[in-house]
């Protein structure tokens, strides 16, 4: 953990994600247990819910020829019944879900509660399968008859399904004058409706049961009843025609006799004879025939899943200030982690920070401790080396301006030395003295030129004018042209090349970079020494080396060969000659063309300088 920031952040981020999980399962498993204990006391009461709501459905499937808008009957039962309610179709498809938010829910049960069937009677199929016609089968009651079914389409022998608006104003109108009626005969009777829509006539009944008063129902065959007041609707008289039309010629086409009974306008296929089991056939005919008939005017199957309503809504006001007072805990906890450890993290930045701005203040010596060995380690010794690097340059960079003061002076002190003392007439200005300023002067045009050639390198700026040209070609051109100033020093100067070596380089500067090795090598070789001017194939390119016997170079000396206006003659004589910079040009010249130069040397024995350029 403490070398790599990486891993502090990845623990910290493991530490708040464990809080945020505990804090999690505490909620979850307190506000599971609440939910589960006002299950279980509520559980004696669950399978009368569960029933209303199938009930509801059933009805809505009744009314409506397809499920669409449903949606609003589901959330308001689950909003009033505390239950999820949630309706599919047969091959599984979400119609409505009041466990739904943002498109996503929980994954319903494995098996529906219920078959929501309204072709069939509107019973669901609950652990068998009865016809139509058992669960439709009249029984005899005071008023007429009622289906055994408790709920459902309120098909035979219910005739007000369907009835539309104008039909129950209609029956309205009906109902108000029975009641009138049956006013004029002395009996005392109201309008009932049944559902809040269908209206019946009532008679209060004298009798009582425990001191509460028994109302009844009007028969179809009082006198003051309107014939069309309990008549079957338009749609549920085309259904029933429907119906009849499709069961008889189904048991027509089986052979088997029935008998059609009328109740009310609406008709029933039963038997010819009476028989406690209804023969197979019989039934499948006539539960086949209500099927279909219905079909077009009630919603399709669909499956009825129920369950426990969501154990812990964060929206509640409960689950809300439940919610922000885990996640302020969870919060305050992070802080707390965050604040010791990001201190920890951010002083070594904050450290870095002052050093850069005391740089940038002029302070090169500025410098970070650094301990341990993670990346912000790291990026502290990388700030060292880089103020080190700093600080050197800006010495080289001073030390370079007093050594360009140094050898212009030099010159310019001689000129004007000789200009003065040829003005006072000390010294006579002959042919003499014009090349001894002629001299001096060409010191000063080199060095501006090397000065210009190392200010375009370092600008990126020095140009190259790239050919294909032989090396030992230029070697020997190299060689004749340094022949004169090695003949004046008695030093013998030879070239060992041989044989073509094509590359594509720019001949007039390795022609200066070759040249700058060579007259070094001329100036510190002794008299009667040799130089060796060679070039040799190697993997890629071709070697270029410059061999000497002269002095050398001890090996302190070795590093520094390269840097600018660097002297191994530390008393700065000029006896030598050379401006200290014709080592650092030769370097640019040769990393220009890819290359690179190395020196090898030993005091005493000479040195040897190789150029290595690519083919």
């Amino acid at each position: 953990m403490r070398r790599s920031v990486l891993l502090r952040f990845l623990g910290l981020s493991l530490a708040v994600a464990l809080g945020a999980v505990i804090a999690t399962a505490l909620i979850a498993t307190y506000s599971t247990s609440e939910k589960l204990q006002g299950e279980i006391d509520a559980n004696t009461g669950q399978l009368q819910v569960d029933g209303e709501i199938y009930g509801e459905l059933s009805k809505y499937a009744s009314d409506h020829p397809t499920w669409s808008g449903v949606d609003k009957v589901v959330h308001d039962l689950a909003d009033r019944l505390g239950r999820r309610v949630a309706v599919t179709t047969e091959d599984g498809s979400v119609i409505a879900d009041s466990a739904r938010m943002l498109g996503a829910a929980p994954e319903l049960p494995s098996v529906p509660a219920a078959t929501i069937d309204a072709r069939g009677g509107g019973i669901g199929k609950l652990g068998g399968t009865m016809t139509v016609y058992q669960l439709r089968k009249p029984v005899a009651v005071a008023s007429g008859f009622a289906a055994t079914a408790a709920v459902g389409p309120p098909f035979m022998p219910a005739s007000d399904w369907g009835l539309t608006d104008d039909e129950i104003a209609q029956r309205n109108q009906l109902a108000k004058q029975a009641v009138k009626c049956l006013g004029t005969k002395g009996k005392s009777a109201s309008v009932a409706r049944s559902d809040g829509t269908v209206p019946q006539v009532m008679i209060e009944s004298k009798q009582s049961v425990g001191g509460v008063a028994v109302n009844s129902t009007t028969t179809t065959k009082d006198e003051c009843l309107p014939p069309g007041l309990y008549a079957p609707s338009a749609k549920a008289k085309l259904v029933n025609d429907d119906e009849v039309r499709r069961s008889t010629a189904c048991l027509d086409a089986a052979g088997i006799t029935y008998k059609i009974n009328d109740f009310n306008g609406l008709r029933s296929v039963d038997p010819a004879v009476t028989e406690d089991a209804v023969d197979e056939t019989f039934a499948n005919c006539v539960t086949q025939a209500r099927v279909q008939a219905l079909t077009p005017y009630v919603a399709p199957p669909a499956k009825l899943y129920l369950g426990a309503k969501s154990t812990f809504n964060v929206f509640s006001g409960e689950g809300l200030l439940r919610t922000a007072a885990t996640a302020l805990g969870v919060l305050l906890i992070a802080a707390l982690v965050m604040l010791f450890a990001g201190r920890r993290l951010v002083r070594p930045i904050v450290a870095l920070t002052g050093a850069a701005q005391r740089m940038r203040n002029g302070d090169h010596a500025a410098r970070v401790p650094v301990s341990g060995k993670d990346e912000v380690a790291r990026l502290g010794h990388a700030f060292n080396d880089m103020a080190e690097a700093i600080q050197r340059h800006d010495f080289q960079r001073k030390a370079m301006v007093s050594d360009v003061a140094h050898e212009l002076r030099t010159p310019l002190a001689n000129i004007k030395g000789y200009l003065v003392a040829s003005e006072d007439g000390v010294v006579p200005l002959d042919g003499a003295l014009v090349t001894s300023l002629l001299e001096e002067t060409a010191l000063l045009e080199h060095l501006v030129a090397d000065l210009q050639d190392l200010a375009l390198a370092d600008a990126g700026m020095l140009r190259l004018h790239p050919s294909e040209r032989d090396l030992s070609e230029l070697t020997q051109q190299v060689v004749s042209a340094h022949r004169p100033a090695a003949e004046a020093a008695s030093v013998s100067l030879l070239s060992t090349a041989s044989g073509p070596s094509p590359a594509i380089v720019d001949s007039a500067r390795i022609r200066q970079a070759l040249g700058n090795l060579v007259s070094n090598a001329i100036r510190y070789t002794p008299t009667g020494g040799r130089v060796l001017v060679g070039i040799r194939p190697v993997d890629n390119g071709y070697n270029l080396t410059v061999t000497d016997n002269g002095t050398g170079i001890a090996a302190e000396h070795l590093p520094h060969v390269f840097d600018r206006f660097y002297r191994a003659d530390v008393s700065r004589t000029r006896t030598t000659g050379g401006s200290g910079l014709g080592l650092a040009i030769t370097k640019h010249l040769v990393e220009a063309h890819q290359g690179h130069i190395t020196v090898t040397s030993r005091p005493g024995s000479g040195s040897t300088f190789t150029i290595w350029i690519p083919a």
